[in-house]
């Protein structure tokens, strides 16, 4: 969220090497509870570059398996550590597979876009 500095009144809002690093060490802390969580990252404004005051910071997780329905899983993911407002959307890898694979260019746009932060070896 925003932060105010000690000397001024202002609000600023944290830049994209702050959110990379809470990105990355949010994943970190993640994976090492959940092993199935195969690869996590960021697109949109932040991986672009052009973000704002206000923006959120768009999350993708990959995971092996799933128990819950799609529009359910985001949830299971406790973001609140995180530096700005985020969305998460969470495909299973065989998922992601399938929607690359589809001519519609949603996920293929994401994984170009995506910084990232987390892969399984």
């Amino acid at each position: 969220m925003p932060v105010k500095s000690s000397t001024s009144r202002v609000l600023r809002w944290p830049d994209r090497a702050a959110v990379d690093a809470a990105v990355r060490a949010w994943a970190q802390r993640r994976a090492a509870v959940q092993p199935h969580l195969l690869r996590f990252g960021y697109f949109g404004s932040y991986a672009r570059g052009d973000w704002g005051v206000g923006s959120d910071v768009d999350l993708v997780a990959i995971v092996s398996c799933a128990t819950r329905p799609f529009a359910e899983r985001a949830p299971d993911f406790d973001l609140s550590g995180l530096p700005v407002p985020a969305e998460l959307i969470v495909y299973t890898e065989d998922e992601w597979a399938q929607l690359l694979a589809e001519p519609r260019r949603f996920a293929r746009d994401i994984d170009a876009q995506a910084v990232w932060v987390f892969e399984r070896s």
